[in-house]
């Protein structure tokens, strides 16, 4: 099964990373939480719900993952801050593996420079800033484009998962 390196800062949305991690899990997958310092624990904006980082992104490598996922929230807006997890990031996207981005995740590959010439969604309020990053913003419950799976909020969270599962198989 895959090894998914999950993205992450303080102020994650909850259920963009609490429900994706258990489908991930239910289905056989393994989880690294990766964020600025290996044993911190980041909290969720809405429930405060508690994640310990596996492994800080300056050691991670792209190699020992399958996957990525980058959960909304303020998280992607306060890791694109750092040169590390945006260069984890790019080097991921370009990397042609699967990346699983909802809600505010596009933040980050914005800031990665890897959107240009891409169709996604997020949410609505970052619709123009993809826009200006050169991609091509669909407003729907999930976009697909090459390795890219992107969604716009929670709602949209069972859509994510089945595409996520989808091209993790």
């Amino acid at each position: 099964m895959s090894h998914i390196a999950v993205i992450m800062d303080e102020w994650f949305e909850d259920s963009e990373y609490t429900e994706p991690a258990e489908a991930f899990k239910a289905a056989g997958h393994r989880l690294t939480v990766v964020g600025l310092e290996a044993g911190n624990t980041v909290r969720g904006k809405k429930e405060n719900t508690p994640v310990v980082i596996d492994l800080a992104v300056g050691k991670a490598r792209v190699d020992d993952f399958d996957a990525l996922l980058i959960p909304g929230g303020y998280s992607p807006d306060k890791l694109r801050a750092h040169e590390a997890p945006v260069e984890f990031v790019k080097e991921f996207v370009n990397s042609g593996k699967p990346v699983f981005s909802i809600c505010h995740g596009p933040q980050i590959l914005i800031t990665a420079d890897v959107v240009k010439g891409r169709k996604m969604t997020g949410w609505k309020s970052i619709a123009q800033d993809i826009r200006n990053a050169g991609a091509e913003f669909l407003d729907q419950a999930v976009v697909v484009d090459g390795n890219l799976v992107s969604s716009r909020f929670p709602g949209d969270i069972p859509a994510f998962i089945e595409a996520s599962l989808k091209m993790l198989s």
